[in-house]
């Protein structure tokens, strides 16, 4: 007799900084979304494949839920919404240590979810800051009463805890049938995706405030080699001249620390040395420009 296999998809929302990329790489024991301290980090749609004999579980981690003041957040918010209706199964996860239930339930995030009829899980995320565990019974309660969520699960992504309850609760709910992927597949996502995103991501660990949201990474050549150095080329967009100039710094130094660090990280997720070469060009206002977000995958 052929064995019962499940597969479904899960979307992961909250807000900006609320653990969502911490958890899928947790998950998966691999970095595959990027993670900073600065809020906004995630972009676009982010699909991780969860696989054991019998289950697959296909997490979509989504952007922070935000108020869309440029037209690239209005693509943002598309991503969230898209992955809210393809969900078998949704996720919901919040900062724990800093929810201020004195001033209600989340309306941002409820426009989300309230329109949701699938199953609902919330989690707790961050128990590990927490001075004292108690505050979590009134916030469960409080969520329970406003959210009406299948099930609340307290953790902690960045430490791990309770990551087994999560992925118990969530096989209850997966629908059955064939595998989507391969068992060893971890993501939907092409090699030059991550390439793009592990440079950003240094921009956001090597600059301040202002200049990772004026930025996307393009990757204009992307050449496998069966002998020596695999060769990558990509362009840093910026939106005016000053942040051009920041990025590359005094005589080049900036671009060029840039470019070791973000070497490192991609050769670690390639398992490949590799040559890379950093351009910075200035498109005005590519954040409000249709056009320019189609062409960069928004």
């Amino acid at each position: 007799m052929s064995q019962t296999t499940k597969a479904g998809y899960v979307a992961i929302v909250g807000r900006p900084n609320s653990g969502k990329s911490t958890l899928m790489n947790a998950i998966l024991d691999y970095k595959l979304s990027i993670v900073t301290p600065k809020a906004q980090t995630t972009r676009k749609k982010v699909a991780g494949i969860y696989s054991t004999d019998e289950t697959q579980i296909v997490f979509l981690d989504t952007p922070g839920i935000i108020k869309a003041d440029y037209e690239m957040h209005k693509s943002m918010m598309s991503y969230v919404q898209n992955s809210v209706e393809e969900a078998d199964v949704l996720i919901v996860i919040i900062d724990a240590a800093n929810y201020d239930i004195s001033k209600g339930f989340d309306k941002m995030i409820n426009s989300y979810i309230n329109s949701y009829e699938g199953p609902k899980i919330l989690l707790l995320n961050k128990t590990d800051k927490l001075a004292d565990k108690k505050t979590l019974l009134p916030l469960m309660a409080f969520m329970q009463q406003e959210g009406g969520f299948n099930d609340i699960v307290p953790i902690s992504a960045l430490k791990k805890d309770n990551l087994d309850s999560v992925i118990e609760i969530i096989s209850k709910y997966i629908p059955e049938g064939p595998f989507f992927y391969d068992p060893e597949q971890l993501s939907t996502e092409s090699q030059r995706f991550f390439v793009s995103e592990f440079i950003r991501e240094q921009v956001f660990y090597r600059f301040k405030e202002e200049v990772p949201y004026s930025i996307e990474v393009i990757i204009n050549e992307f050449k496998e080699r069966e002998s020596g150095k695999w060769y990558i080329s990509a362009e840093i967009i910026v939106e005016r001249e000053s942040q051009k100039k920041i990025i590359i710094g005094k005589n080049g130094e900036k671009i060029k620390e840039l470019g070791k660090y973000s070497r490192k990280e991609i050769e670690k997720h390639l398992g490949f040395e590799i040559y890379l070469e950093l351009f910075v060009k200035v498109r005005d206002d590519w954040r409000n420009n249709k056009t320019l977000l189609k062409s960069y995958g928004y």
